[in-house]
């Protein structure tokens, strides 16, 4: 077979594998013109959208609606869900994390009391084997001390707080096989910390504590870059089950992501020597199409989750930008935009981690930083299509309420479209 013709065939390939994992996106793009009702687009826009580029009154009302439904959906799947999960990811806390959203976008007093109802039975159940924020105990032990500090039950709160960090021992441990990534890793529990301190006072968690994690996390990387003989060209390196993911769970783009936060208080020089270029080294691995490979030996072109893929990358690119102020970071942050455009409505389902929801997000970040209608019409666009959950054949996911495969990840999202300005992925965003 010539070459041409096996080139041919592989791209064919990979059009059919997009088909597959994800829908055609049935919305004509955002222009000028798309703001006002019958612009030229075939579809009427104006039901998303108002002129002054906000989220219409209209849209919001089928939200708000959308969200009762889901929500009492969600309740009623619950009573079978297992009983001994946890997790932010897919358990209990998740749905704390839910209802504390609920709360913050409404300041309806219940929901805090439903927030407060899931937390008191994921701390009953607590087993020490994993420490972070979306898998571990530190999930639960961080939202804990927040629904107890925000119902003035200061004892509890500190209760919680204390145990959190207790579990910096197992983090600290030089002998600990402790990876660095966000799910199951050392990134994930600065997040626990990090959340702490925004939403209870920025020194509720002593700098110092951030400091000793954050220097774990660079030292560990630094390590693996030396043994793989790159320390010149990725002076960060990281691996998760042997492999160099790339994405924002268990990859590179969700470490520098945290270690460039704010109150991760990462020191100027480790941020611009080791941190950027390891940054531009992974910039250097996306495909034609602007997207990004799962790990760094991967060569095929085919997920975009917010897991792994452009609609996690996208963050890293975002706050690159914001810390090192360099145009070309936002270009590329835009060119992820496109291709969650066209490949972003997926079939997995409208979940937070590998579905439609998460992948809104990116949209909604990018409208944060440059205040373009465009990704705000394109975030609406998202939430409508989730405004249709269940009707699209997509796959139903193993824990189909929960925050991160299911219904709850999808209400969160939904909420966000009442002040997309303060919009904030959960768990990943601070």
């Amino acid at each position: 077979m010539g070459e041409n013709m096996s080139k041919r065939l592989k791209l064919l390939g990979a059009d059919a594998d997009m088909e597959e994992r994800s829908f055609p996106n049935p919305y004509p793009d955002w222009d000028q013109g798309a703001l006002t009702p019958n612009a030229g687009a075939d579809v009427d826009t104006s039901e998303t959208s108002d002129e002054a580029g906000k989220v219409s009154l209209e849209f919001q009302r089928r939200v708000q609606n959308k969200i009762k439904d889901l929500l009492q959906q969600m309740e009623e799947g619950l009573k079978t869900a297992d009983p001994h999960d946890f997790s932010t990811y897919t358990g209990w806390t998740g749905i704390a994390l839910l209802y504390l959203q609920l709360y913050r976008v409404s300041s309806e007093a219940s929901y805090l009391q439903r927030a407060l109802d899931y937390v008191k039975r994921t701390l009953r159940i607590l087993n020490g084997r994993k420490v972070t924020f979306l898998c571990g105990d530190a999930g639960p032990l961080a939202v804990g001390a927040v629904v107890h500090h925000k119902l003035n039950n200061k004892a509890d709160s500190k209760e919680c707080l204390s145990k959190l960090l207790q579990l910096q021992r197992s983090v600290l441990s030089p002998d600990s096989e402790m990876p660095d990534e966000l799910l199951f890793g050392r990134a994930g529990y600065l997040y626990a910390l990090l959340y702490i301190n925004k939403e209870m006072g920025a020194d509720t968690v002593d700098e110092s504590i951030i400091v000793q994690i954050v220097t774990a996390i660079v030292e560990s990387g630094k390590n693996l870059s030396a043994e793989q003989k790159k320390s010149d060209r990725c002076p960060l390196l990281y691996e998760w089950h042997k492999k160099q993911y790339i994405g924002a769970a268990h990859g590179m783009a969700g470490i520098y992501y945290m270690l460039m936060q704010p109150g991760a208080k990462v020191h100027q020089d480790i941020l611009s020597e080791l941190v950027r270029p390891s940054i531009d080294y992974v910039r250097h691995k996306r495909f034609r199409s602007g997207n990004f490979p799962s790990s760094l030996s991967n060569e095929s072109d085919r997920l975009v989750h917010w897991c792994h893929g452009a609609p996690g990358v996208i963050h890293m690119l975002l706050m690159s930008y914001k810390v090192f102020k360099e145009e070309k970071y936002l270009k590329e942050a835009a060119e992820c935009a496109e291709v969650i455009w066209q490949r972003g409505l997926l079939r997995k389902g409208y979940g937070i981690c590998h579905g439609t929801s998460g992948n809104g997000y990116a949209f909604l970040s990018l409208y944060k930083v440059t205040q373009e209608k465009k990704y705000l019409y394109r975030a609406s666009k998202f939430a409508e299509w989730c405004l249709e959950y269940g009707s699209h054949g997509c796959r139903i996911p193993d824990r189909p309420y929960s925050l991160f495969e299911g219904m709850a990840g999808t209400i969160y999202y939904l909420t966000e479209m009442a002040n997309p300005e303060l919009s904030c992925f959960p768990a990943f965003e601070l």
